[in-house]
């Protein structure tokens, strides 16, 4: 099994739905190692009434550091980015600011319900900045169940697209589950992650990497590997495994 790397997660307290402690989030963490993770991004929710103000930045990134070292004390390397929900006002932003660790990448939800219009404003804005856009689990949003053309539309734009584990599992319901499987097995997906938030929608990877890995073979490797982000790194004159 290949050392997973998981780009999306709720392990670190911050005020969103995610792990309501540090105990809390430990303990997913310990179990994801254990389970074959090996780099872990916490992706605290930036939502229009959960803004990232200077307070709860700093909350965070307090949160983040304690939790990390205990985290590396279980062989995984925590790292910090942040999951934008779009919204007006983060186009008035200097998107760098919610990067994934030091990764030439920002995390960004299509909302599961409404147009794309907001998004491909706030994955522009975000490409414009020299920064890739990932695209978190496009099988659960509604304008791309309703078009699947449409995730391919944002593939052709050089943003990478983010599939959920638990949707490929059938934990949102069997359209996801079938959106998710074909952008898994048409090429379209990048990346597998968790979208981990707590006990009952924990941080682990090894079930759903089983499963494609029988469905699509050795291909499976790079959707859990980090190959994706790794390219990323090298593009920016980075190195994945060293980067925070």
């Amino acid at each position: 099994m290949v050392g997973f790397v998981d780009v999306h997660s709720h392990v670190v307290p911050s005020g969103d739905d995610g792990a309501r402690s540090l105990e809390a989030g430990l303990a997913l963490c310990a179990e994801a190692a254990a389970r074959g993770t090996r780099v872990l991004y916490a992706t605290p929710h930036v939502w229009p009434s959960l803004p990232l103000t200077p307070e709860r930045e700093r909350a965070v990134r307090e949160a983040h550091a304690e939790l990390a070292a205990g985290a590396a004390g279980h062989g995984l390397d925590l790292r910090l980015g942040w999951e934008l929900t779009p919204q007006e006002s983060l186009l008035a932003e200097d998107p760098a600011r919610y990067r994934l660790g030091g990764l030439p990448a920002v995390l960004m939800e299509i909302p599961f319900l409404g147009p794309l219009a907001t998004s491909l404003r706030l994955a522009a804005h975000i490409a414009a900045a020299g920064l890739t856009p990932v695209v978190a689990h496009p099988e659960r949003a509604e304008s791309i169940l309703s078009d699947l053309s449409a995730a391919g539309g944002l593939r052709d734009r050089g943003w990478l697209l983010q599939v959920n584990a638990t949707s490929l599992l059938g934990s949102h319901g069997p359209a996801q589950e079938n959106a998710a499987w074909t952008l898994v097995e048409d090429g379209l997906a990048d990346l597998v992650a968790s979208d981990g938030h707590r006990t009952a929608r924990p941080p682990f990877l090894d079930d759903a990497y089983r499963l494609v890995r029988e469905r699509v073979g050795e291909e499976a490797d790079a959707l859990f590997d980090g190959s994706a982000l790794a390219r990323l790194a090298r593009a920016d004159g980075l190195d994945l495994a060293q980067r925070r």
